[in-house]
């Protein structure tokens, strides 16, 4: 698979970041002590306190699970944050570029300080780098990844096929998403929170009116449709609006093994990250979602499976 393109500057704002270590004598400018030099001042690792650092407003991820946090949490208090920070500076503080999760999981802890790496940014290029950092990552539920891509379009003047340049994805994905945001409020909140899929989605979206949609989704959540029933839902809804037919039959849902669902719940509890398993007559896959090096140990850790 082709590595997603970068907008230009962000390979630069990425860098290849060091690992923190304790912090040395030395200081910066700022006053910031700094923990491990490198070739590139740009990359020099410097420990910061905690309170210094802010979100921010640009970020496109606004969801951040609570259970994901804590094991973050708790991976950081054995072995510490191992990937620094990324931050610029912005009105006398330090406002996060990218490392909002292990920001807040440091929080948790009560940390004091953390590792950084200063970089100079402009509004642009951090808005980019947020959105390639979280897509590469599969960070963003799909609401979010829309809003991203509205926000480059709206405050930067850029055109679909430019986001679509940067981020590495076609143009069509962009406009597909882009289309997410025409939903009502109520939808697109069953959207983020994984309610309703993507595909249920592009599905509503077929119907005229905000009074279908929200109907085509209260009928979608009380029965369990899949897509092709969704399909046939909006067939039915569009011809009962032209006046072809005035009543709706039931639909038959899509039913699961509630053995299925409850093991797929019970090990998303125990290994604290997204779980999909599927099972059909003794056979099937489970797969295990993770969006860090660091999550992945914690993860081997849960299973009982230690470093070589």
């Amino acid at each position: 698979m082709a590595k997603p393109a970068l907008g230009r500057g962000l390979g630069a704002l990425l860098g290849d970041s060091p690992i923190a270590k304790p912090p040395g004598a030395a200081s910066t400018s700022t006053g910031i002590p700094e923990a491990a030099p490198a070739d590139d001042a740009r990359e020099r690792v410097q420990r910061v306190p905690l309170d210094r650092i802010r979100p921010c407003p640009l970020q496109p991820r606004k969801d951040f699970s609570p259970g994901a946090l804590r094991e973050l949490a708790d991976s950081i208090r054995e072995q510490g944050i191992v990937q620094p920070l990324i931050v610029r500076e912005r009105d006398g503080r330090l406002e996060l570029i990218a490392g909002e999760r292990r920001w807040r999981a440091a929080q948790l802890l009560g940390l004091a300080e953390v590792p950084v790496i200063l970089r100079q940014a402009d509004d642009r290029a951090v808005l980019e780098l947020a959105l390639i950092e979280n897509l590469q990552r599969e960070n963003l539920n799909p609401i979010e990844e829309a809003h991203g891509y509205a926000q480059l379009i709206e405050q930067f003047q850029l055109t679909q096929e430019e986001v679509a340049t940067k981020v590495g994805k076609s143009r069509a994905v962009i406009a597909n998403a882009l289309r997410l945001l025409k939903l009502p409020d109520s939808i697109q909140t069953n959207v983020r929170e994984g309610r309703l899929s993507v595909g249920h989605a592009k599905v509503i979206l077929g119907l005229a009116t905000e009074k279908q949609q929200k109907v085509a989704a209260e009928r979608i959540l009380k029965e369990g449709l899949n897509v092709r029933q969704t399909e046939a839902l909006v067939a039915r809804l569009q011809a009962r609006e032209s006046g072809s037919i005035t009543k709706l039959v039931p639909i038959t849902p899509l039913t699961r093994d509630a053995h299925i669902a409850s093991l797929e719940n019970r090990l998303r509890e125990r290994l604290g990250t997204k779980i999909h398993l599927r099972y059909a007559q003794g056979k099937g896959a489970l797969e295990i979602t993770f969006f860090s090096d660091a999550e992945l140990e914690r993860i081997l850790q849960v299973l009982g499976i230690g470093p070589d």
